[in-house]
């Protein structure tokens, strides 16, 4: 291709792939294999000292899951990135390369229920100690930061409530601390926002929401932004030090920009295995080739259906910021001017009870645990995916006992609403 500078559209379709050259096949094949031939002795050995690049096995890297990196890589406008077998995968290899036993990393409150109880719970096994700080509160991550803090963690848009985080301050922040911001950009998607434009350093993904957007394969990713200095105050001995397993390598010193991303795959992906399918790599490809075409679609239905929410005598309340008299409203413009996602809650004035009748009772609209599908779902959080949290942490979180969260999905708008319309009746 060219060196003309392709827009956003161009480069879902075509970024990262090209025809394959064995056979002329357009699309991406699935390259369905374990392992790869190597050309010579010498070949092999440049490729497992890191000497070349190149495929050796597919737990480490295949293909497919190649063509699929690039091209994540190039939407988010990232170095490199890596993809794994799911957004928790993503999250464990991310800090499995910044924590040593008894680190500390800061994280919003306001984050996916799953994440909580893996920064909660999972972590303590390895030593690694999350610190929380209110999203709602720029200050309160400054407040937080001690000489134990390796890394900042938000999301882009947050999982319930559909809030939109502050990057820009937060990310003056870490910068500050010398230390990297990470954004989960899962909700958002590098079509509404690109969290590497305001200061985040390193961005993850659960490919299985609205990147693959069918509900049909898991994934996850991790995209370097390539613009963190890893050998500061010697915090980051993965990248900065010699490494014994690549005979002292220097991996910040050798592989500059893409450093992380490499380190995550040779490190982390060769030694922890949460490798993605091909088969899932492929799915995901083909569903991002649409990808802005349904999140247009997605944030033009969940406008409607919210706007039809808050004006519904049945309805408490509406938390989208979308809405013109939502908080986060201003900071939907600032950051995600082309939409404000496709996720959101409200809450009836029936409260809990009248909340768990309606989830029972949608018919077009499945209840399920997942976002981001081309269907639209509906969930009750606080009995399902924030159920580990205690009543403080619910509260924290935006996931109430009254709270539904909706994903809303790409259907008729109209017929959307009539669902909810008839599960409220009932």
């Amino acid at each position: 291709m060219s060196e003309r500078e392709f827009g956003f559209d161009t480069l879902a379709i075509h970024a990262g792939a090209q025809p394959d050259p064995a056979t002329g096949a357009r699309a991406t094949p699935i390259y369905q294999t374990t392992s790869f031939v190597f050309d010579d002795t010498q070949h092999a050995a440049d490729l497992f000292a890191l000497r070349a690049f190149g495929n050796i096995y597919t737990r480490i890297m295949n293909p497919t899951q190649a063509v699929l990196e690039a091209k994540v890589a190039a939407l988010e406008e990232g170095t490199a990135a890596l993809a794994v077998g799911s957004g928790h995968a993503a999250q464990l290899l991310v800090f499995q390369l910044l924590l040593q036993p008894g680190d500390e990393f800061i994280a919003a409150r306001q984050l996916y229920g799953g994440s909580i109880n893996q920064f909660n719970h999972s972590f303590k096994s390895f030593g690694w100690n999350v610190v929380w700080a209110d999203a709602e509160d720029p200050a309160s991550f400054e407040a937080a930061l001690s000489d134990k803090t390796k890394a900042i963690f938000i999301e882009s848009i947050a999982n319930p409530g559909g809030r939109i985080t502050d990057m820009q301050a937060i990310a003056k922040i870490a910068r500050k601390a010398d230390v990297p911001l990470i954004v989960d950009n899962t909700l958002a998607t590098p079509y509404l926002c690109k969290p590497l434009d305001h200061g985040a350093n390193i961005v993850v993904h659960s490919l299985t929401k609205f990147m693959g957007g069918h509900g049909n394969s898991m994934g996850g990713v991790i995209v370097d932004g390539g613009n963190f200095d890893w050998s500061v105050g010697d915090k980051y001995p993965l990248l900065s030090e010699p490494n014994a397993s690549y005979n002292g390598m220097i991996l910040y010193e050798t592989f500059g920009n893409i450093a992380f991303a490499i380190a995550a795959r040779v490190l982390g992906l060769r030694d922890l295995g949460p490798a993605i399918s091909p088969t899932n790599a492929f799915n995901i490809l083909t569903g991002m080739e649409t990808l802005s075409l349904r999140m247009q679609r997605h944030c033009d239905n969940a406008l409607k259906v919210a706007e039809w929410l808050a004006a519904h005598d049945e309805v408490a309340w509406v938390n989208y910021a979308g809405l013109k008299d939502n908080a986060h409203h201003a900071l939907h413009k600032k950051y995600c001017p082309k939409g404000a996602g496709a996720v959101f809650t409200f809450g009836l004035k029936g409260g809990y009870d009248m909340g768990v009748k309606v989830v029972s009772n949608v018919e077009l609209i499945s209840h399920l645990a997942n976002v981001g599908d081309t269907r639209s779902l509906i969930i009750h959080p606080a009995s399902t995916t924030h159920s580990q949290l205690s009543p403080k942490q619910l509260e924290q979180a935006g996931a109430t006992p009254d709270v539904v969260r909706l994903s809303i999905g790409i259907e008729d708008a109209d017929d959307i609403i009539a669902d909810l319309a008839q599960a409220m009746k009932a």
